[in-house]
């Protein structure tokens, strides 16, 4: 190789060197920020009595969609086979030196006994102060003082593309530290009306919920809550709960054990392209009120079906997503201004807010099975009967439950805790009443054969076809 030649990859290898080092300094170092705070940060243990060969019902999911938000399991996976009492794991973190702990509900919800462990190994009894489904935010207390709490940060300072780290208990593995970037701000949810999330794609999974989010600065910005998935993994898509709304939750909680929400009375919807024109609105912005509640503060204030809520309490309302979270936060019996579009002109009025009311805790809707070889070898189903109260709660004159779902059945995404309504074959659509009936309509059935069967998630039914394993 000539002097030249070789002088000039000298100069090339320098170069890329230099630029590879300069690129490693401009990424961020979390090790200070985990020293700094990894201390505050708690793996919890929630004990839950077992509860042999009980499923709960599955709420309103389709099956066969091809993803879902999913409040991450707080244990070891997303379908255990057996309940078998095993303690769930998750995470906090503590916010006061005298022993409060922020969490989320779905960790500790049903929880017979609490265990926070320290990253020093010290293991405390804990008292649930509260919780708050609406949220997902639970208020914790350990009997100690002195402790070691995180600072709390700013989210409406974040920006889609900042920094953020977690610290966590996925699958029980304690002090693991993940980190990605702010992927959007302000995300709704499903069923999720009073949290505007922070979307990242930090890696998250079962164990770290309840866990913190922190900034650069090492301050908590918020709560890892729930992942976007196919699989009950992670894919990518976490959410956090800015932890502005978790600290107004919990101060609540601190001072009465529950959480006052205001209330309007109406039922909304998004406004489309297509709504706007036809309303002569100039944008698609706003909440379109589709039901006015008879009695409600928002009909005796005059609004109507129709009008189209633009700003509540001084507050810009630019999606419908915005005004639950803006009238939840409002406190009941204050009288607020709000500005809403009806027949081509801007109208005002007062609004008194009312109280949303508390959250009534469900029944626990689960049912004793008794598993089929042959359902669960030709379709990969088990089933039990649903019960007289079942069938009640979800106004169904039959149907059995799903207990298990493996071949065939979790191909076509059909999952514990569903409802089998009907059968369909050849055209025909044969109603379930029962365990042994369903069995009978199954067994006669060749392998390979297709057929439907109409499954009830919820509140929502579909068919779901699927073909006889051999």
């Amino acid at each position: 190789m000539s002097a030249r030649w070789l002088n000039r990859w000298l100069v090339t290898f320098v170069l890329l060197t230099s630029a590879s080092l300069a690129s490693a300094r401009d990424l961020p170092d979390f090790s200070a920020l985990v020293d700094a705070n990894g201390r505050a940060v708690v793996n919890i243990s929630a004990q839950r009595d077992p509860v042999a060969d009980e499923v709960p019902l599955r709420p309103n999911l389709i099956p066969g969609r091809p993803g879902r938000i999913d409040r991450m399991p707080p244990g070891h996976g997303a379908q255990p086979e057996e309940d078998d009492g095993d303690p769930a794991v998750g995470t906090g973190f503590i916010i006061d030196p005298a022993g409060y702990i922020l969490t989320n509900a779905h960790v500790v919800n049903r929880a017979d006994q609490i265990i926070v462990r320290m990253s020093d190994k010290r293991e405390f009894r804990a008292h649930l102060v509260g919780s708050d489904k609406r949220t997902d935010v639970a208020l914790l207390k350990i009997d100690a003082s002195g402790l070691p709490v995180v600072r709390t940060g700013d989210p409406s300072k974040l920006k889609v593309g900042d920094w953020v780290l977690a610290i966590g208990s996925p699958f029980g593995f304690e002090q693991s530290v993940t980190a990605g970037i702010v992927s959007a701000k302000g995300r709704s949810l499903p069923d999720e009306s009073y949290t505007p999330f922070i979307q990242t794609d930090v890696a998250i999974n079962p164990g770290n919920s309840g866990g913190p989010l922190f900034n650069l600065n090492g301050e908590v910005v918020g709560i890892n809550a729930q992942i976007f998935s196919r699989t009950g993994g992670f894919m990518g898509l976490s959410f956090a709960i800015p932890i502005d709304v978790a600290l107004a939750v919990q101060q609540q909680l601190r001072e009465s054990g529950k959480v006052s929400r205001g209330k309007i009375g109406v039922l909304i919807q998004e406004v489309s392209k297509e709504i706007a024109e036809a309303f002569g609105l100039a944008g698609p912005s706003g909440a379109l009120v589709s039901m006015v509640e008879n009695g409600s503060p928002a009909q005796r204030a005059g609004i109507r079906q129709g009008d189209v809520l633009v700003s509540f309490n001084g507050q810009k309302v630019e999606t419908s997503s915005d005004l639950p979270r803006i009238v939840g936060a409002t406190a009941p019996g204050a009288s607020v201004p709000v500005r809403y579009w009806r027949g081509l002109s801007m109208q005002e009025a007062q609004v008194r807010v009312g109280l949303m009311d508390e959250e009534i805790e469900p029944p626990q809707r689960t049912v004793r099975a008794a598993r089929s070889g042959s359902l669960f070898d030709r379709l990969g189903l088990a089933v039990g009967e649903a019960t007289a109260m079942q069938r009640l709660d979800l106004k169904i004159s039959g149907g059995v439950v799903v207990r298990r779902s493996r071949g065939p059945a979790a191909l076509a995404e059909i999952e514990p805790g569903d409802v089998i309504e009907a059968v369909v074959l050849r055209g025909k659509r044969i109603g379930v009443e029962s365990v042994s009936q369903f069995r009978r309509l199954i067994e006669p059935l060749e392998a390979g054969q297709g057929l439907s069967l109409l499954v009830r998630r919820g509140e929502i039914s579909s068919f779901v076809g699927l073909r006889v394993d051999g």
